[in-house]
């Protein structure tokens, strides 16, 4: 058996030596890379080749890769590196480790054409000012064999035990038995699905109802297609906290009922909940779990291929018992682990650390996207940028001397853009071109200042240079899927701020690659429907594959009552407070126990709750305010209890709408006391134009879809098992609208 490698993964492993440094960043985009490496390409000769596929053997090791340039008429091997700022700048350890990718490319080379000698050149291109530096060295082919035999030496040890360790693995994933005496209603029609999409190599959308156990559903299927269809990885991806830690609490079952699972799991978090040293910069002469990372990283390594389950929790402690940082640890473990649990921008963001490594790699990967209804959201934000102009005002202030003049003409045509606007909020159909040069110039003098000056790499210098390359790089893809926006503050007299907004409305032509890439993509979620809404927004491939899950869940389980005698749109707010307390109440009387009262905003909330208790003392109430951390959001749902009664008052589509776990008698019922539409604004009535333009369906793209999805999540809370019993009243007139009631749940019996 053979273990392939590419030739980027196996020098990282055996050249990449000492300190971790970040002060040479950020390193250009992928696009930046492509954009830089095609102008290279195009200033040499025609007689050059581009993208040459190149491959060796070493013992059981194939290694290949693609070199990016070979002049035959200078019989010159060239490996093109983009950057920004100054190269002088360069840590040591980057430069070494690029000279050890072309010398195995070098000897690939000389291996495919048969030659003796070869020249070997580092190509560094500026995407700024696209100037070109290259290195060149001369090398004989006798030299550049022993040094690849080195590094495939250094390799070979860590390749063998993962073969070994892939063979048990797969074997074990063949044997696995489900961990549950049986599934659930509906669970293995999910599973069957699930098999069937990573087989026949498609995409799937699965509608599968709340409790079925979708988790363990959709994990459990595609490990035991590891070996069958010579999976890599399994990525699991997540909107949410609670969404990472389910899927880790289905590992542990799968460890706990198969005790010889040899399955290595792996969950990322972000970086600041994973850094021990927020206050320090990440390089050697700040951090000390970055001084001599590199050095100290194979013993890491190593002691962290040990642990099966490698949560946050246990690679910190590896990670800390062998003085490195957790962080990059984690990254490092990701090329290593079977099944990786991680948020969905480690996959589907514009520089997703697993999506690339999956390209470079060429991984065989599954992807799994957990609530995938929050995919549409999430990824919008992904592909958007912002700027505020009183973040500029402020740091033109403070700001050194060198970067006062770009920041001065950034300030300048800034306010050049928003001299004629009357509305505070008005959308333009171009992109502001002149700002965007002057953000240019003024990112390229950032850069260059942080090259000369690293210890300025953090603060609010730092947030604006990040957020100026994030506009900069929307700003590239702007097209009619795109809102360019100014939204203006006055000021005292004429003063007046404004934030710039690059908008995605419809994130398709970024997602649908990256599902594409996977051998299969499973989006699951309660709450997909319509299909069309999801399959035009994310980009789903022609040939997706649907299926809506049965309910394991039967009507008369659940009391659904719509109650169209009230409004609860903003006008009708005030005369509709009374009835709902008087709702609320009533149903508590005739049945006491835990409910959730979920309505469309705080303040709303806060009149229902502060009326209730006016009235009816004697009812136990809980409310959820703005900004809970994770401990006041546990605190709320502590206050469910087997034995509790009361009222939990809670905003639709925040925290307690979706992803919470409260079985039995610890929720009996809910109120939703509204219809969840977005708020009406001028930047989503902008969206329902947009949305009506590309689909025809504005005002159902943007309002009704979105907040009817939020309502069926709330109402999931309610029915968690097939023993449980519950009520749900949803309150708005506009419940009563054929078009409304088709977008909830065929198994609900509806009630007037």
């Amino acid at each position: 058996m053979n273990y392939t490698v590419a030739v980027r993964a196996l020098c990282e492993f055996t050249a990449k030596v000492g300190d971790l440094d970040l002060r040479f960043t950020p390193s250009p985009s992928a696009q930046e890379g492509i954009a830089g490496h095609r102008t290279v390409a195009s200033r040499r000769n025609t007689h050059y080749q581009n993208e040459v596929a190149l491959e060796g053997e070493y013992q059981q090791l194939k290694v290949r890769g693609r070199a990016d340039g070979y002049d035959p008429d200078a019989n010159r091997l060239e490996e093109v590196k983009t950057y920004r700022g100054d190269l002088e700048a360069q840590p040591a350890n980057h430069r070494q480790l690029h000279w050890a990718q072309v010398k195995v490319y070098g000897w690939l080379m000389c291996q495919k054409l048969g030659l003796s000698e070869i020249n070997l050149a580092l190509v560094y291109f500026d995407i700024v000012g696209e100037g070109e530096t290259l290195l060149n060295q001369h090398f004989q082919a006798c030299e550049l064999e022993p040094f690849f035999n080195q590094q495939c030496a250094l390799f070979l040890g860590w390749a063998q035990q993962e073969m070994q360790h892939r063979e048990a693995r797969n074997a074990a994933a063949q044997a696995l038995g489900f961990p549950h005496a049986e599934f659930r209603t509906g669970q293995r029609a999910l599973a069957e699905s699930v098999y069937k999409a990573v087989s026949t190599g498609r995409c799937l959308m699965a509608q599968a109802p709340t409790g079925i156990g979708k988790t363990i559903g959709t994990i459990f299927p595609l490990l035991k297609a590891l070996a069958p269809q010579q999976l890599d990885k399994v990525f699991f991806l997540t909107a949410k906290t609670p969404g990472r830690k389910l899927a880790l609490d289905a590992a542990q079952v799968l460890y706990a009922n198969n005790t010889d699972l040899s399955l290595r799991v792996l969950e990322l978090v972000a970086r600041d909940k994973a850094c021990e040293h927020l206050d320090k910069a990440c390089h050697g002469d700040s951090c000390p779990l970055a001084k001599g990372f590199y050095d100290r990283l194979p013993a890491a390594r190593t002691a962290a291929s040990n642990v099966r389950l490698l949560n946050q929790r246990n690679l910190r402690e590896v990670a800390l018992a062998h003085d490195v940082c957790p962080y990059y640890l984690s990254q490092e473990m990701a090329r290593w682990a079977d099944l990786i649990v991680a948020d969905y921008n480690y996959y589907f963001d514009f520089g997703a650390m697993l999506f690339g490594l999956g390209q470079l790699n060429q991984w065989r990967a599954a992807v799994l996207v957990d609530e995938a209804h929050n995919l549409v959201e999430r990824a919008r934000s992904m592909y958007s940028a912002s700027l505020d102009q009183y973040s500029l005002k402020t740091l033109r202030d403070t700001a050194p001397e060198p970067l006062k003049k770009p920041l001065q003409r950034l300030n300048r045509e800034w306010n050049a853009l928003h001299k004629d606007q009357i509305a505070p909020y008005q959308a333009y159909a171009t992109r502001p071109e002149k700002l965007l040069q002057a953000l240019s110039l003024c990112a390229s003098a950032m850069g260059d200042y942080f090259n000369d000056h690293p210890e300025a790499l953090n603060g609010d210098l730092q947030a604006f240079y990040f957020e100026a390359l994030q506009f900069a790089k929307v700003a590239e893809l702007f097209n009619e899927h795109f809102i360019f926006d100014i939204s203006k503050r006055q000021f005292s007299g004429t003063r007046s701020s404004s934030t710039l907004c690059l908008r995605n409305v419809v994130p398709a032509e970024f997602i649908h690659p990256r599902l594409t890439a996977a051998r299969s993509s499973v989006l699951f979620s309660a709450t997909l429907s319509p299909r069309h809404y999801y399959a035009d927004l994310l980009g789903l491939p022609a040939d997706t594959a649907w299926v809506d899950v049965e309910s394991p869940f039967k009507a008369e389980q659940l009391h659904v009552r719509i109650v169209d005698a009230i409004s609860t749109r903003f006008v009708h707010r005030n005369a509709s407070l009374a009835p709902i307390v008087d709702l609320i109440a009533a149903q508590f009387a005739q049945k006491a126990g835990n409910y959730l009262a979920f309505f469309s905003s705080f303040d709303y909330l806060q009149q229902v709750a502060q009326l209730l208790a006016e009235r009816h003392p004697q009812i136990t109430q809980w409310q959820q305010s703005r900004g809970m951390t994770e401990a006041e959001r546990q605190a709320f749902l502590d206050q469910f209890t087997p034995d509790s009664q009361g009222i939990g008052f809670a905003v639709l589509g925040g925290a307690f709408g979706e992803g919470i776990d409260l079985p039995g008698a610890r929720l009996i019922g809910a109120f939703i006391a509204t219809l969840g539409l977005p708020q009406l604004n001028p930047v989503n009535e902008q969206m329902k134009l947009r949305m009506g333009a590309i689909f025809g369906a504005g005002y159902d793209y943007t309002y009704l879809y979105p907040g009817m999805q939020k309502v069926v999540q709330a109402a999931g809370r309610v029915i968690r098992s097939q023993h449980d019993q519950g009520v749900v009243m949803l309150i708005d007139d506009r419940f009563g609208e054929a078009r409304v009631r088709q977008l909830l749940p065929a198994w609900w019996s509806l009630n007037g």
